[in-house]
């Protein structure tokens, strides 16, 4: 893009462009691009090693159990604090 050239223009000039052509070849072709760019991200995953599936699976349990006495606590003072404003029925 030169310097004399409006910048307006250029976006109107490529859009226009991108309207051209079959929509069934460029529903098509947009698959197609999605496809490859999944295959491409693809061949960059690392499979991780033994050793660090252990340790990522042992982060994720004692992460769970944390949570889970967390909720097991709150849920426990707001059952006393429910009993205490409403009272126990008899």
């Amino acid at each position: 893009m030169s310097q004399d050239e409006p910048r307006g223009e250029v976006i109107a000039a490529g859009a226009a462009r991108e309207k051209k052509g079959n929509p069934f070849s460029r529903f098509f072709g947009s698959i197609a691009l999605f496809i490859r760019q999944v295959i491409a991200e693809l061949r960059k995953v690392v499979t991780p090693t033994r050793k660090e599936l252990v340790k990522f699976t042992l982060v994720v349990l004692v992460f769970v159990l944390i949570v889970m006495g967390i909720v097991y606590g709150l849920d426990w003072v707001f059952g006393i604090m429910t009993h205490y404003v409403f009272g126990i029925p008899s």
